[in-house]
């Protein structure tokens, strides 16, 4: 009966020193990982950022096609006509000239370009091909966000869980506490032993505390990246530990990645912006020529001594080419330019191959590994328990040193945690590999 009230008392004291007077303020709401994940892309400041670049770069491409569209100029204007002066060639013998002083002009002119050396077209495959590059900047950040989400999240998780050793650790010393004292009183052990034990207790207390403050750090941390309020306190959903993560299969990554992956597939069409540019900057070695219309409406006739106070109205249509004769010696030294810039194109994306593959190398060898100690650290905290519930068999019945007990507890402490992180860390690194080939990761 005084062990379970012993035990309700330690909880209880637990509960209430390790949370803060803030605490009973919060909100606790449970979250799936993939309902972070749709917090943090709807509340993203930096995806709203990216977004409006993807926005931008649409309106970017419809301004350039308007260049395809043919133009079209009006021009009106009236005006007061002064008398004139007419006089010889030696500026003799001035004579004043009675004028109208009524002056009208109203012109249109029409034009379509025909024939630009690709400039226009080339500009406008550009334009969607920026367009694109934005919305892969846009996909990059979102992995980076969710994938930085799935940090937190696991954290939260592995804190939590951590919290829960050290409460069933504190209980457990608690008890042996208790039986420590007991034998004291009888007289068969030292006050030394009891000392170890409250010493013991304290530390675990001081690692309890840190794990809580650790925590809110943490929750603020992910709570700030979800856009939610500060008083909600974020409970990680336990299904996460069911994933099924057997279905990688490691000749497909590097397949997964060149189809996924945006920072290959946006130097791949950094690649082709570069071609663009090129033939752009070669379209100044072509005459550019455009249909041209236009009608013109003036009055009075001014050419002609008398004046004729009539309106004069005459229209063409034709075919005008306009040729840079510059570009002879201007043009060599863009298309020089051009060129270098798909040279430093081509090397950049084949770094970013290389960079590919070396991140999903090591995330794929981290993520096998993550098994591996997982596996290990499962049968460590297995023979740690083994262990400690001899030596405390064996300590009870005064066979060992109190010294012995205290290294097989903290034995035993430390296996468990190392298990509890082992299984969050192989989900850790699943999440890393996806995020190397372009994937989210959503199970």
């Amino acid at each position: 009966m005084n062990l379970r009230k012993t035990s309700f008392s330690i909880t209880a004291i637990c509960s209430l020193l390790f949370i803060s007077p803030c605490s009973f303020s919060q909100t606790e709401r449970t979250l799936t990982l993939a309902e972070a994940y749709k917090l943090a892309i709807a509340n993203s400041k930096l995806l709203k950022l990216s977004q409006a670049e993807v926005e931008t770069a649409q309106t970017a491409t419809k301004v350039v096609r308007t260049a395809l569209s043919p133009s079209l100029e009006a021009s009106l204007s009236a005006s007061y006509i002064g008398n004139g002066t007419l006089m010889n060639r030696n500026f003799t013998n001035p004579q004043a000239i009675s004028m109208p002083h009524f002056g009208n002009s109203f012109g249109m002119e029409a034009s379509q370009v025909i024939f630009t050396g690709k400039a226009i077209s080339s500009s406008i495959e550009k334009a969607k091909l920026e367009e694109k590059v934005a919305k892969l900047n846009y996909d990059r950040n979102e992995l980076d966000i969710c994938f930085l989400v799935t940090g937190y999240y696991l954290d939260l998780y592995k804190l939590k869980n951590q919290r829960k050793v050290f409460i069933k650790n504190v209980e457990q010393t608690e008890h042996l506490l208790q039986q420590v004292k007991s034998k004291e009183a009888q007289g068969m052990v030292l006050g030394n032993d009891i000392t170890r034990h409250e010493l013991q207790m304290q530390n675990l207390k001081l690692s309890l505390l840190e794990i809580e403050n650790n925590r809110k750090i943490i929750n603020n941390q992910l709570v700030a990246t979800l856009g939610l309020p500060d008083n909600i306190q974020i409970e990680p959903d336990s299904s996460i530990l069911e994933m099924d993560l057997s279905t990688v299969i490691k000749d497909n990554l590097l397949q997964q990645a060149a189809a996924n992956l945006p920072e290959l597939k946006a130097a791949a069409i950094n690649k082709d912006i570069a071609t663009k540019e090129l033939q752009i900057a070669k379209s100044d070695y072509y005459p550019k020529v455009a249909l041209a219309a236009a009608n013109s409406f003036n009055g009075p006739i001014l050419i002609e001594v008398p004046t004729i106070n009539r309106n004069f109205n005459y229209w063409y249509v034709g075919i005008g080419i306009r040729y840079n004769l510059a570009s002879l010696y201007k043009a060599n030294r863009k298309v020089q330019l051009a060129t270098s810039k798909q040279h430093l194109a081509a090397a950049a994306e084949s770094i970013a191959q290389e960079q590919a593959q070396v991140s999903i190398y090591r995330a794929y060898t981290k993520f096998k590994e993550s098994f591996e100690k997982l596996a290990t650290y499962k049968t460590s905290s297995q023979l740690a328990n083994e262990n400690y519930r001899i030596v405390n068999n064996r300590y009870l019945s005064e066979l060992v040193l109190i010294t012995e007990m205290l290294d097989a507890s903290n034995t035993k402490l430390n296996a468990e945690l190392q298990v509890v992180n082992a299984k969050l860390d192989v989900i850790y690194c699943y999440y890393w590999l996806q995020r190397e080939i372009g994937s989210k990761g959503d199970k």
